[in-house]
């Protein structure tokens, strides 16, 4: 399913993105495309890109591809999708203890369109946070890993 969704395969392609897209919502997935969990988000994605553009631009990035990032958003656990607007990250309260990405699968197309509305309402305001609009129990729970402590 990711074969309709542009693809980001290096840092210099990523930067241009987050820093030259302006007034939407930069949706970064990471992951690997034969991942089975990914092919799931990656069905959602793609399904709901239309729906979404004038809010949000959905990119696939391999983790493999773009160690940078990688490490940077200490993305231990795939898919892991990150948001971005006007160049700022922006971070979503899902009431788990990392705020910077969501791990897993949307459980619903919808799931995944009214987050990007919530993102996309409260960067316009100026947030930098928002409340996840998710029901809690469609939210994939995990341990966070702490490297070399």
């Amino acid at each position: 399913m990711s074969l309709f969704l542009p693809k980001l395969t290096c840092k210099k392609d990523i930067d241009e993105v987050i820093k030259g897209v302006a007034e939407k919502v930069v949706v970064l997935r990471f992951g690997r495309d034969e991942d089975s969990v990914c092919l799931q988000l990656d069905e959602i994605l793609s399904k709901t890109a239309h729906d979404l553009s004038n809010m949000a631009s959905i990119y696939i990035v391999d983790v493999d591809k773009a160690p940078i990032y990688t490490r940077y958003f200490d993305i231990s656990y795939i898919p892991s999708t990150v948001f971005f607007f006007n160049g700022q990250h922006m971070k979503v309260d899902y009431g788990s203890p990392d705020h910077t990405k969501f791990i897993g699968s949307f459980k619903t197309k919808q799931d995944f369109m009214d987050l990007i509305e919530v993102i996309y309402r409260g960067a316009m305001r100026g947030k930098m946070i928002v409340q996840s609009p998710i029901d809690p129990q469609n939210i994939p729970k995990y341990d966070l890993l702490y490297h070399g402590i």
